[in-house]
């Protein structure tokens, strides 16, 4: 069992920060007490947090370019945009990787983002035997539809049934709601009400036709949104009314979708949320705030919050250390960028790390070196190799501009 401390950093968690303070882990979780094993003082140069937390993701679908309307015709729902991308050259050229490697690229997009924790909004049927195998969690502890609409991809076992598992199991039951302006897709919460299965278990995606009425009603559930602007501007040209909604008091998460409709990872979703709320609004979206929706909010929605999202003892020891380039821990996180990502843990086990951790990765599990912005990193699995497999297959040297090292 592994034992390790961090000193001298400040460390951002739930609502407080911890000016110079230290963390010590003790196997997979945090742990108040000293423990023997190795410390690491990183000396006021950076700052702790919470590894972050995707809410929402399709893993067998993070290939590039986008693909998205034509003439700036956007859609009316996300029907035609399915029959645009299956019919894409870029589609085709994804056919020549295989399931597997989709999902340990996505994997990696993800972690080279400080995210340990995602969802990957396909049914357990078919990811079930990929993500035990991934180097970071992507949640199994889910129920979910694809769309509360007649003309969804027919994932799971139907809403009704879904939606009882989920509360059965104390699980959030996840769905795409209100994903265009068409009469049935506005009537998502609609739907949802007549079938009694409107509540705090819901977590909703997308919602860009949230009526005032629905924005209530949501928040009268106690149900949790999954917010993806840059998807809704490329398909859609508008993005849900956020500003009501986080008034309303609906606890919000950030998820990036596919990087076939949104941002390449989480960090460039994060600005992407930021511009836009400026734009929209005249005013800033606080950092904390979104700080939030990648930690707490998101465990909150997933019903682990007892568990991940924040540092303290007993929590699973996921920790991301970033370069500090601002005096403002929340600031730092909202500016950062992967070449900033010092440190990133997944139950206490390094699975991203500069050469300063080394003592820490495990000797029985495949380990690559890369280089990231000029520095040699430690990365969980074989990325490298991937990626060169991925060139080998559609037979050019293909760029992913999630992964952040050349090979």
């Amino acid at each position: 069992m592994t034992n390790y401390s961090i000193k001298n950093a400040d460390i951002a968690s739930g609502d407080s920060i911890r000016s110079r303070g230290s963390l010590s882990v003790h196997g997979s979780t945090l742990t108040q007490d000293r423990l023997p094993g190795p410390t690491f003082d990183l000396g006021g140069a950076s700052i702790v947090y919470p590894a972050l937390i995707n809410i929402h993701d399709h893993f067998r679908g993070n290939y590039l370019p986008r693909v998205g309307p034509k003439d700036d015709r956007f859609y009316l729902n996300w029907a035609p945009w399915d029959a645009d991308l299956k019919s894409s050259p870029v589609f085709e050229e994804r056919s020549n990787i295989n399931v597997e490697q989709m999902y340990f690229l996505s994997s990696y997009k993800n972690m080279f983002s400080g995210v340990a924790t995602a969802n990957d909004h396909f049914p357990h049927e078919i990811n079930g035997d990929y993500l035990p195998r991934l180097p970071i969690r992507v949640i199994e502890e889910y129920c979910l539809s694809h769309e509360c609409s007649s003309f969804d991809l027919h994932w799971g076992e139907g809403i009704e049934i879904e939606h009882a598992r989920a509360l059965a199991n104390n699980w959030p039951h996840i769905t795409h709601l209100e994903e265009g302006f068409d009469p049935e897709s506005q009537d998502g919460i609609g739907i949802l009400e007549r079938l009694n299965c409107l509540d705090d278990h819901d977590v909703f995606i997308h919602c860009i036709g949230f009526s005032d009425e629905d924005i209530k009603k949501t928040a009268k559930a106690g149900a949790s949104i999954s917010w993806c602007p840059a998807s809704n501007y490329f398909m859609f040209n508008v993005t849900c009314k956020i500003r009501k909604i986080l008034k309303a008091g609906i606890n919000v998460a950030i998820g990036t979708d596919s990087t076939a409709t949104g941002s390449p990872n989480l960090l460039a979703e994060m600005k992407f949320a930021r511009k836009t709320y400026r734009e929209l609004y005249g005013e800033e979206l606080p950092a904390k705030a979104l700080f939030s929706m990648v930690t707490v909010n998101p465990a909150r929605a997933f019903r682990m919050a007892d568990r991940i999202g924040a540092l303290e003892p007993g929590m699973k020891a996921d920790i991301l250390v970033l370069r500090a380039s601002n005096d403002d821990p929340y600031e730092n996180l909202a500016a950062c960028s992967m070449e900033d990502i010092e440190f990133l843990s997944v139950d206490g086990v390094p699975v991203l790390a500069d050469k300063r951790f080394e003592e820490l990765i495990p000797r029985d599990v495949a380990y690559e070196e890369v280089t990231v912005g000029g520095r040699p990193m430690l990365v969980r699995g074989t990325p490298a190799t991937l990626y060169r497999s991925i060139r080998t297959a559609v037979g050019f040297k293909k760029r992913l501009d999630y992964l952040p090292f050349d090979c």
